[in-house]
């Protein structure tokens, strides 16, 4: 793969760019040896990765409030444009999957450089596109190239020192989180007053000054273990069978993240019918609502540090089970009561699924600190799993069945993650 020899060759003979950085630091510093002595993360560096786990991710979500535009002045059906996000998502599965491992075999800085680069090119590139099938073939490349998200999280918590680690990966994920929530409401407002590729160049050239600064303020890393490209995919089916840790994480949160994935992709079709009329202006204003309950992922953390994470996985699991379960009233609502209800409600489901997260990702990483980004690749593998089913039944429910059969599937889904959590198993497994 052309990717894995860039990121060989980028580490290999030459002295390390974390020489240049800006707390200049020695050329023999690597990250994984950086908190020895439990120094806290600076301000600045959780700035630093925070938002450019946010801003990397919102790269895959910009598109979908803008498709109906963008078809109509490049000239491409509905059907064609709408492959547009498809593509994109799927780019970031592959690249999760394939992709994220690396970050356990080589330098996770030059990684991270590579595919902010290589992210602003494809943004650039899907901006200036003249037509769909240069667009499509963009946005492949930039849902693969956009997990670099998931390559900031793992180096978030192997700078973070032991003790606060919890608290360090709930900032960066609220920088994640709200890239994904706020990236749909930015991307509206910027195309309707700018035009649909204006978005794409803002969007290629935050990521370069993302890519700018974490050249200038990320350390080295030093690999964690030198097996080669093959094994290293195997490796993850075996940290799969030997850790119970981990099955139940990627488990919960797959479970979770099923109602979380309903809700969100039946909302729009809901709220355009009776008795509400609203457009899909209204529906992507609601992800406001899901912002909230994002910003208490740091809050999450400190709680996972100080009480350890299964506490707050089940604080998570049994909130977003309750919160899914009040809007089994909304039938019998009037209209603009329903619409609060569901406002609180999605405050809090996804502060439930998202401090879940949290939880979750501060229990595998602490698994085994060799493995972290194909320990990462494996609970973020299920949970797009999660969300995949989600949108599917979900879809599927609401034409069937209607609002109330959704709601009964997401209260289930979160039911289920949190019987994940509370299985006896789960306070000893390693």
């Amino acid at each position: 793969m052309s990717f894995i020899r860039a990121v060989h060759g980028a580490t290999g003979g030459r002295p390390s760019l974390a020489t240049l950085s800006v707390a200049k630091a020695p050329p023999s510093r690597s990250a994984t040896a950086s908190h020895v002595g439990g120094e806290p993360m600076s301000s600045g560096l959780r700035l630093l990765l925070a938002s450019g786990a946010g801003l990397s991710v919102a790269s895959i979500y910009y598109s979908q409030p803008m498709l109906g535009v963008m078809g109509a002045s490049i000239g491409a059906s509905d059907t064609a444009v709408g492959l547009v996000p498809t593509l994109t998502q799927l780019g970031y599965a592959l690249g999760i999957l394939l992709l994220t491992p690396l970050g356990d075999r080589f330098d996770r800085r030059r990684i991270i450089l590579l595919k902010a680069a290589l992210l602003s090119v494809a943004l650039l590139l899907g901006g200036i596109a003249p037509g769909i099938s240069l667009l499509l073939v963009m946005s492949f490349a930039v849902g693969l190239t956009a997990t670099l998200a998931q390559d900031i999280v793992p180096a978030a918590a192997t700078l973070a020192p032991e003790h606060e680690r919890g608290k360090v990966v709930g900032t960066v994920m609220t920088g994640l989180l709200l890239g994904i929530l706020l990236s749909r409401v930015i991307s509206g407002v910027v195309a309707e007053h700018f035009g649909w590729r204006a978005m794409y160049m803002v969007a290629a050239a935050s990521v370069a000054l993302v890519g700018v600064a974490a050249w200038r303020g990320l350390p080295r890393f030093s690999p964690t273990n030198t097996l080669s490209y093959g094994a290293l995919m195997g490796s993850l089916a075996s940290l799969w069978r030997k850790h119970g840790a981990l099955r139940r994480a990627a488990l919960s949160q797959g479970l979770v993240s099923v109602g979380f994935s309903a809700f969100w992709s039946t909302l729009a079709v809901m709220l355009h019918g009776a008795p509400f009329h609203l457009g899909s202006a209204a529906a992507g204003a609601f992800g406001l609502a899901g912002a909230a309950g994002a910003l208490g992922a740091p809050i999450a953390g400190r709680v996972a540090d100080r009480f350890g994470p299964e506490v707050v996985t089940r604080l998570g699991g049994a909130l977003a089970a309750f919160s899914f379960a009040t809007m089994f009233a909304v039938p019998w609502l009037e209209p603009n009561h329903r619409l609060w209800l569901i406002a609180a409600s999605a405050i809090g489901f996804d502060l439930g699924a998202q401090i879940m997260l949290v939880a979750h990702q501060t229990i595998v990483f602490g698994i085994d600190p060799a493995a972290r980004s194909r320990l990462n690749a494996v609970l973020f593998v299920g949970m797009f799993i999660g969300m995949s089913v989600g949108a599917a039944t979900g879809s599927f429910v609401l034409a069937r069945w209607g609002w109330v059969a959704v709601t009964l599937l997401a209260t289930v889904s979160a039911l289920a993650a949190l019987g994940v959590r509370l299985f006896p198993g789960a306070r000893t497994a390693r």
